[in-house]
């Protein structure tokens, strides 16, 4: 049944309340994302429930996040599931967007202060400074671990994930401590596990343990270094191997001081 005549709104009242353009809501009607409530058959003016309000705010908002049409069409349609992994995708494609923007204001502040050229064919890692060698390396891992954590990947994100993972590691061997080295190794470990590589996994995995080893390294990192071998092993097929690194993770968790960590391990742990 339709509105009642009193609950419509013109097309103008109802672009100002929503926050979009005539223009907008044509083009939307169009493309099947907000139809009318009514359409006058003699003057074909469009009229909308208040009720639209909602939805309509919605693909405004959705548009201001830089999402295509189809892309909205698509939330839209979808269940708070399907909407959660659209919008994960979307945050991953935003952060990327955000590295290079972030490389790019580098090279302008640098040819702004320094009178340098913006970039040539000759511009290296090595050019860029210790901040933003850091910068980089932290948003790479974060990239890495939001793809981690997606359950839809498409291969092309696979790979994405992969080479954020070893840019990030890079980034972390110019600037970072050998606990961010370390940490950079495990993050490798994980998502070569994931991706069902088990010899690229456990020698990222081991890398780890050394580091760790190598520098005294302690608490959480020790517990994670076997969980990585572990996870690594298991992947392999090696089960009687990881189990035994397993043993060891939940023995080293039990030292760990604080509790929120070692329930982070033993919940890792409990995954493999």
């Amino acid at each position: 049944m339709l509105p009642r005549m009193e609950e419509l709104l013109s097309i103008g009242r109802f672009a100002r309340r929503a926050g979009l353009t005539i223009g907008a809501l044509r083009h939307y009607h169009e493309r099947g994302l907000l139809h009318p409530a009514r359409i006058d058959p003699a003057t074909g003016y469009r009229s909308y429930a208040a009720s639209q309000l909602e939805v309509a705010r919605l693909i405004a908002g959705l548009r201001e996040l830089g999402l295509g049409l189809s892309d909205v069409l698509e939330l839209l349609a979808a269940d708070p599931a399907g909407r959660r992994a659209r919008l994960g995708v979307h945050r991953t494609h935003l952060m990327a967007v955000l590295a290079r923007t972030q490389r790019r204001i580098h090279w302008l502040n640098r040819a702004i202060d320094h009178e340098e050229p913006i970039m040539t064919t000759t511009t290296t890692a090595a050019q860029l400074d210790a901040a933003t060698h850091r910068q980089l390396a932290a948003d790479l891992f974060n990239h890495t671990w939001t793809l981690l954590e997606m359950t839809d990947r498409t291969p092309v994100q696979d790979d994405e994930m992969l080479h954020a993972a070893h840019a990030s590691r890079h980034h972390w061997g110019v600037v970072g401590t050998p606990q961010n080295r370390a940490r950079g190794e495990w993050q490798c470990s994980r998502v070569y596990a994931i991706l069902g590589r088990a010899e690229p996994a456990l020698w990222h995995a081991r890398r780890y343990l050394a580091l760790c080893e190598e520098h005294g390294i302690a608490d959480w990192d020790l517990a994670f270094a076997h969980e990585a071998i572990a996870r690594a092993l298991k992947v392999a097929g090696d089960h009687e191997g990881s189990a035994a690194a397993v043993v060891r993770a939940r023995e080293l968790a039990a030292e760990i001081v604080e509790d929120e960590d070692r329930e982070l391990v033993l919940s890792d742990l409990s995954t493999i």
